[in-house]
């Protein structure tokens, strides 16, 4: 299936700002993030969506596709959606700018899932690995049916182990590559935020809302994203050390 891998980026982060030309090497941030998309063998396609003039210019500079968005968008999705409204794909896949480090194999897993199964999304999942990362409202918790579809995300320690004490087998953080449909994409833009989305701060509780159907699938690891200084810190560490090598 005809398939983009869409990568929103923006230059107003408030944590990081300025993030997506941060370099690591001699190269910005989100050109790693591009050519790791590009890696994935799947995609007919690999965008970079942007309302900046400069990240633009860096992904151009680079041999990538940038295109040019309206500043006003208020989340990623929103971003992708108006790029991808005029392509001629089935698939969309939503990778953030910061995940200079995402496997393309994994990508490779949302898009086979995707394409393979009756459903309007895909995403991936890893193990939670101990309390301190079950009990974070940072780290994003997932329980799925036995089908593999979603059946809740959420910041709390979910499933909540009622009695104490419960091992973490079977305990699942979310990881936050998106995979869509594109008809499921544009009509997931055009919805209002539901209850629950703002509640838990969560855009994916809106498709669940709808009625979507969620593939969760096992990712092959854990990218470390770019959120903070220190990330940016270790990030740069690890490409001095490993040059390409840190790049699978």
């Amino acid at each position: 299936m005809r398939t983009a891998i869409v990568i929103p980026a923006r230059l107003a982060a408030t944590r990081l700002p300025n993030k997506p030309l941060a370099l690591l090497g001699d190269t910005p941030l989100v050109v790693r993030t591009m050519r790791q998309a590009m890696k994935c063998r799947s995609a007919t396609r690999v965008i970079v969506a942007t309302d900046s003039d400069a990240i633009a210019a860096a992904v151009r500079a680079h041999g990538g596709t940038p295109m040019l968005t309206r500043a006003e968008h208020s989340s990623g999705t929103d971003r992708i959606a108006e790029v991808a409204a005029d392509l001629d794909v089935d698939l969309v896949l939503n990778l953030q700018g910061d995940e200079p480090f995402v496997d393309p194999g994994d990508l490779e897993t949302v898009i086979d899932g995707l394409a393979s199964q009756t459903v309007e999304m895909a995403t991936l999942k890893a193990p939670v690995e101990d309390d301190d990362a079950l009990q974070n409202p940072n780290v994003v918790k997932v329980v799925s049916r036995d089908d593999h579809q979603a059946l809740y995300f959420s910041r709390a320690p979910i499933p909540f182990a009622r009695h104490g004490g419960a091992p973490l087998t079977g305990v699942w953080r979310h990881v936050g590559v998106y995979g869509y449909r594109k008809d499921a994409l544009l009509r997931l833009a055009a919805t209002p935020p539901h209850f629950l989305e703002q509640r838990e701060g969560l855009e994916q509780l809106r498709a669940l809302a709808l009625g979507f159907r969620i593939l969760v699938l096992a990712a092959r690891g854990r990218a470390r994203g770019i959120d903070t200084e220190d990330d940016l810190l270790w990030a740069r560490a690890r490409v001095s050390e490993l040059g390409e090598a840190a790049f699978p």
